[in-house]
């Protein structure tokens, strides 16, 4: 479920939780598209049938695309009007906590950390969840920075 909010109101969203995005299957086609632009073909990601016999008995996905499904996962649950750009700002804190399978599905949560006014914008601090189905640990932790101009 989205939440909409005016720019003017985004302060109002400190200690926000957002809820959860769908769940979203992680493929091999998207590891093996993932490999091939981060030129990281290791076998554990890449190679199904070398996998299973792998410390995780199946091909897994990258962390970093795991962590790159952050900003499509957080446009589905956060929509501001009235802003004119919005900025991936950064990254203060990353841990890939447990592996995602290929045949995984994933979803995240964020809650809103702080708001803070920047020259033309706010930014927003943001602690995201990223949970694999049926998992006993988070696939990502993160505090994301997000940034929005009018």
């Amino acid at each position: 479920m989205t939440t909409n909010v005016a720019y003017t109101d985004l302060p109002s969203l400190v200690g926000s939780n957002l809820g959860f995005t769908d769940w979203r299957e992680i493929t091999q086609e998207q590891v093996n598209t993932f490999a091939d632009a981060a030129d990281d073909h290791q076998w554990i990601h890449t190679d199904p049938e070398r996998a299973k016999d792998g410390p995780f008995g199946a091909p897994i996905a990258h962390g970093f695309l795991t962590l790159a499904l952050l900003i499509p996962l957080w446009e589905s649950l956060l929509d501001v009007d009235g802003v004119t750009t919005k900025v991936n700002y950064g990254l203060d804190k990353v841990r890939f906590v447990s592996p995602v399978k290929v045949g995984a599905r994933i979803r995240m949560t964020a809650t809103i950390a702080e708001v803070t006014e920047v020259a033309g914008g706010y930014q927003l601090t943001v602690d995201v969840t990223i949970e694999v189905e049926g998992g006993a640990k988070p696939a990502v932790v993160a505090r994301s920075l997000q940034r929005f101009y009018a």
